[in-house]
């Protein structure tokens, strides 16, 4: 008998009789002032989890693989269910106990804890959100921009480039000195591995926990997943550190929960869901936010839970139940993958309820004037086929609309800063880009001078404006200096990971790469594709998107 269950004991002076087993579930007879959410120990050492009181028994989910027997003993612990929390395990992979999945790596264990299971904070505690998310993602910080403490929905089916955007988003955020936490939910241990083998190719893993169970593992540990990810995000938040937290994804968590809910014999609604599996998703997301904060005024939780869907059918009873619990969503799109578009976001059916009402003037006439001139692009592709009959102002916007795609095409490894992303828009709208060639070795050419001091003051003086006529004319004025840029081969210094009040500054990640690069590191469920250098004209099924300014049509 384990002598930690003979000291539980002692304390207690409880114990229990498992009376039925239905792993992971367990029937315990005994324990009278047990809680819900408090740790039960076994006499094996096996712990659990009480989720359930009625007369007589109670039921607990089993955190071990291994089932135990009937008529084991059990007691209480008098403890809810927590992990340790602390910067001791920035770097770290671990499981939702708190536990590291690779013990040849060493690890201290943070001596404070936090209960996984919290109460969101009120209204009174937050803050309207104001400040931009930057992704790194052209197409996302254009068109569908995002807003510190957001909850977007990032949805669509399996292997369209979910986890590609996710990763751009970590690597932009890392370098503005955020904390990423990844919640990798019932995945494979070798994708695990490839998330952990990117990160610290790209020099950011020390500023990022990845909480991770593979499929392997009981459904009550896999189910915890999330919730331990967001008790590392609350104690952040505490510090007054900007958090981003990946919930990769919530189907899968769906699905465990339906196999606890059914093997605890609860009642089966719609696709044999339980009946609380909105609450439960809701009570989850509702802990991110933008918050007050006494130090630094707010601080934010950014969350982008992964919806996988068959089919492209968002009609399913898990994912509406999310959209509906977000604040927009991001679809990606079958078709549009297979077409070469990269990031496969479908531009129409995409929302971002609160990301636009945290762009700058000059940000959101941008992006008012993009959405009107390509929803136009789009139908002017219907008189493409007429090719010389068509006049040359109708012409030069399917020009502009097929370049502005091409731009909008960029692998997972490339960040765009949002000062280089707005130029070279400019610059394509104003017909100072002449090929697709020229256009590549811009976005090469004023990534790598962004990091260099005198370049970036030069884009930074461009973009200090409010009026859309007045950047377009910074923009011309200086155009044969942002060009000269794109055929200089100087070497920038790439940025380095800003400090916050729990790490000091990591290696700098690697420089920005070549729009199409050899990848780094493949990454899982993302099938390996051919860069698309055919300037043939992409079919986006998008209609609405912006439209030149008045003074470059």
């Amino acid at each position: 008998m384990d002598n930690t269950f003979n000291t539980y004991l002692e304390q207690t002076g409880e114990y229990g009789v498992v009376q039925q087993v239905s792993h992971p579930i367990v029937f315990v007879e005994g324990l009278p002032k047990v809680r819900t959410h408090e740790v039960i120990l076994f006499e094996t050492g096996q712990k659990a989890e009480v989720f359930s009181i009625t007369r007589g028994k109670i039921e607990a989910r089993i955190f071990s693989h291994e089932p135990v027997k009937v008529g084991t003993k059990v007691t209480r612990t008098n403890q809810l269910l927590s992990m340790p929390v602390g910067k001791e395990l920035l770097g770290h992979t671990i499981n939702p106990l708190g536990e590291p999945l690779d013990p040849s790596i060493p690890f201290t264990t943070p001596k404070q804890t936090r209960d996984l299971d919290a109460k969101p904070d009120g209204i009174s505690a937050r803050y309207k959100i104001t400040k931009h998310l930057s992704t790194g993602v052209s197409l996302v910080d254009l068109l569908l921009p995002l807003g510190v403490g957001q909850r977007e929905l990032i949805i669509g089916d399996r292997k369209t480039g979910k986890t590609s955007l996710l990763m751009t988003t970590i690597k932009t955020q890392v370098i503005e000195g955020s904390i990423a936490i990844y919640a990798a939910i019932a995945k494979k241990k070798s994708d695990i591995k490839k998330l952990q083998q990117f990160f610290e190719a790209e020099k950011i893993m020390d500023k990022i926990i990845i909480v991770a169970t593979s499929s392997f593992d009981s459904p009550s540990l896999i189910y915890q997943t999330p919730y331990a990810a967001m008790a590392i995000c609350e104690y952040y938040k505490e510090q007054g550190v900007n958090t981003l937290l990946i919930l990769d994804d919530l189907s899968a968590h769906a699905k465990f929960y339906r196999e606890l809910s059914l093997l605890a014999r609860r009642f089966p609604g719609r696709d044999s869901y339980p009946g609380d599996i909105f609450y439960i998703h809701s009570k989850l997301l509702e802990r991110a936010g933008n918050f007050k904060h006494p130090t630094t005024t707010e601080v934010a939780i950014t969350c982008l839970p992964v919806m996988e869907i068959v089919e492209g059918d968002l009609t399913g009873y898990v994912s509406t139940n999310v959209m509906g619990i977000t604040d927009g969503h991001l679809y990606f799109d079958t078709n549009i993958y297979y077409q070469g578009l990269r990031p496969a976001i479908n531009i129409p059916i995409s929302v971002t309820r609160v990301g636009r009402q945290t762009l700058d003037h000059l940000s959101r006439e941008i992006n008012k004037d993009l959405t009107a001139f390509l929803s136009e692009y789009e139908k002017l592709q219907n008189l493409s086929h007429f090719g010389q009959e068509l006049t040359d102002e109708v012409k030069n916007k399917l020009r502009f609309g097929e370049m502005i795609f091409r731009f909008f095409n960029q692998p997972y490894q490339l960040t765009v800063p949002s000062a280089v992303q707005i130029i070279i828009l400019s610059l394509i709208l104003q017909n100072c880009v002449d090929s697709n060639q020229t256009l590549d070795k811009l976005r090469k050419g004023l990534i790598a001078a962004y990091y260099i001091r005198e370049p970036k003051e030069l884009m930074e003086q461009i973009i200090k404006t409010d009026d859309l006529k007045v950047f377009n004319k910074n923009v011309l004025d200086n155009k044969d200096k942002l060009l000269a840029l794109a055929k200089d081969d100087t070497q920038s210094t790439a940025p380095e990971p800003a400090k916050t009040q729990e790490t000091q500054t990591p290696p700098s990640p690697t420089p920005p790469a070549a729009p199409v690069p050899t990848p780094v590191q493949p990454l899982p469920n993302q099938q390996p594709t051919q860069p698309n250098t055919s300037p043939a004209p992409m079919q986006p099924p998008q209609p609405a998107t912006p439209t030149p300014p008045s003074s470059t049509s």
